[in-house]
């Protein structure tokens, strides 16, 4: 049976398939822009930019949530 991976491992492995796949998916919405393939309106490009802005704010908190919980949890007297 295989070793099983700890967590920072499985983060780590994780972490960099997804930003990658995230990475490219944002490089295919910003290639939308090309007003020679595409038309859009200038409200379409809001709800574009509104929408993943509001994701990216999640996402922070998110982070920013997990990262005050485990220095509180941290606390040492000594």
């Amino acid at each position: 049976m295989p070793e099983k991976r700890n967590k920072r491992e499985r983060f780590v492995e994780l972490g960099e398939t997804r930003v990658r796949k995230a990475a490219q998916f944002l490089r295919l919405i910003g290639n939308l822009s090309n007003t020679s393939n595409y038309e859009y309106t200038a409200e379409d490009a809001q709800k574009i930019l509104t929408a993943l802005d509001n994701e990216m704010k999640l996402l922070k908190a998110k982070f920013q949530a997990g990262i005050a919980r485990r220095s509180r949890d941290e606390f040492k007297l000594g």
